[in-house]
């Protein structure tokens, strides 16, 4: 048996700071502040040079502790036993960074179909030598597998370096791994089924892409005979846009049917809760449009885990996650009994606002940049910095800095097309209505806005982009009665949120 070992205080302190490394939010400025206590890094280094770094150091202490014999998970207890668990588990997932980075694009580019792990034998022997059980062994190299996904997901998929932006990719992060991902490990890495989230947001902002982060980021178990994960993460994750369906067809599209179930049912189907696995996620897109008795089965699949396919009482098991979005203002759906309160506290375990592109450009208007460079790669597959130059000249030129972009993420794409082929981009012109962002900047320019009309008309903007007035009141400090006064307010002097789509007035275009 061998004896065992204990950690010096200075070691104690150094692996303290590692250890909060490697279970804090990559997306966080907490993260960025331990890592240059850990390194002692320039303050001015970017991320990719402030992880090497950090990577660097903790290697060298670990080599030190193999130079003593004292690199073994069993040879320490206690506080001792967790600090090394976590430095170890931080060490050995960055010396796989670059094989998991390929794994991801090779699942990618393979599609539904597993690929094998080819290094899974080294990551899993080097966590057995620092003394790790084999079930743990599996169950780790699984979640470095689904950390590095999660941040490939949420930083390439959600650019931008504005404050809506960087809240945006650290709410994902906690999306998945909840705010500790300490309490994840323990407790909840295969109990995420029983957290739902909610998206609310403009048409247009993101809010497919913030779902496909969190549904194609859950944890995948290894299968070692194998050599492979038992899923690919592409088919794990699937969205429906349940405003495409009627509504005699959706509860098919959702449940499935039997043969003979209804007129022209000639044979069975498979609904998308039959088609999704256990460890996946299904993206219910524009969830404000379903009816009650929609919601009433859904609200029994949230809660029962159980549906029945269309003509059938048998009951089959559901064990995905469930995302849904939708841009409609739900308080007003709800207060005119349009979308059940039973459901909505069901679907909104985590509730996201994704910004709209006008306010991540107030924000940050050097944003446009990173969007257009996103933007002009994926189309043309070269990042070329005359096409980026030529495309913004355009838009300067012929929107001007206050334009609104009414269409948001998806517009802009529209408009570099467009720009791409004629030069040319005037806008959306059905977007004729002045906006209330318009209208309190007049405002405060002539300086005929009262304090009042300022609260009432900023309540009013907020709850038109988020279309929730909780939102609203966590963003300004008020309750949520008086938030809900000044939007009131706000209507009857004419600053009315429109009836349709947060963000979009009634003449816009959708």
């Amino acid at each position: 048996m061998k004896k065992s070992k204990r950690l010096t205080p200075e070691e104690r302190d150094f692996f303290g700071l590692v250890a909060q490394a490697a279970f804090s939010n990559p997306f966080g400025s907490t993260r960025a502040e331990l890592d240059l206590k850990i390194a002692e890094c320039p303050a001015d280094a970017d991320d990719e040079q402030r992880v090497a770094s950090v990577t660097r150091c903790v290697r060298q202490s670990v080599q030190r502790l193999e130079a003593e014999g004292r690199a073994d998970l069993r040879l320490y207890s206690g506080e001792d036993r967790y600090l090394m668990q976590s430095v170890f588990l931080f060490e050995i997932f960055h010396c796989f960074l670059d094989e998991l980075d390929r794994l991801i694009l090779n699942q990618i580019n393979a599609g539904d179909t597993p690929c094998r792990v080819s290094f899974s034998r080294d990551v899993l022997s080097m966590l057995a030598e620092r003394g790790f059980s084999a079930t743990d062994t599996h169950r780790f190299f699984a979640m470095f597998y689904q950390v590095r996904r999660a941040f490939y997901f949420i930083d390439r998929g959600l650019i931008g370096e504005s404050p809506s932006m960087r809240e945006l990719r650290l709410h994902l992060w906690n999306s998945v791994f909840t705010h500790d991902i300490r309490w994840y490990e323990k407790y909840l890495w295969n109990r995420m089924e029983d957290f739902s989230t909610l998206l609310l947001g403009e048409t247009g902002a993101g809010k497919g892409m913030a779902a496909a982060a969190i549904g194609r980021s859950g944890f995948i178990p290894y299968d070692e005979k194998r050599c492979c994960f038992v899923e690919s993460f592409t088919r794990n994750f699937i969205p429906i846009n349940l405003s495409q369906y009627p509504e005699t067809l959706i509860e098919s599209e959702l449940f499935g049917h039997k043969k003979g179930a209804f007129t022209g049912a000639v044979e069975h189907h498979r609904g998308v809760f039959a088609s999704c696995s256990p460890h996946g996620a299904i993206f219910l897109d524009e969830i404000g449009d379903v009816t009650i008795p929609v919601q009433i089965k859904l609200l029994q699949v949230l809660q029962e885990r159980t549906f029945s396919p269309v003509g059938s009482h048998e009951k089959h098991r559901f064990n995905g996650r469930v995302i849904a979005a939708t841009n409609k203002p739900l308080d007003e759906l709800r207060q005119k009994g349009h979308f059940r309160d039973d459901f909505y506290y069901r679907l909104c375990s985590d509730l996201i606002v994704v910004p709209s592109l006008r306010l991540r450009l107030h924000e940050n208007p050097r944003e446009i940049d990173a969007m257009l460079f996103h933007v002009i790669l994926r189309m043309t597959g070269d990042s070329s910095r005359e096409l980026l130059d030529m495309v913004r000249e355009v838009i300067e030129k012929d929107l001007g800095p206050h334009y609104t972009w009414p269409g948001n993420v998806r517009e802009l794409e529209q408009a570099v097309r467009r720009i791409l082929l004629t030069r040319h981009y005037r806008g959306d012109g059905g977007a004729v209505a002045p906006g209330l962002v318009s209208r309190i900047s007049t405002g405060v320019d002539s300086g005929c806005l009262t304090a009042q009309e300022l609260v009432n008309a900023y309540c009013a903007l907020l709850y038109e982009r988020t279309g929730n007035y909780e939102e609203v009141s966590r963003r300004t400090g008020l309750d949520r009665r008086t938030v809900k006064k000044h939007v009131e307010a706000a209507k009857r002097n004419g600053d009315e949120p429109p009836s349709g789509p947060p963000g979009i007035r009634s003449t816009d275009s959708t």
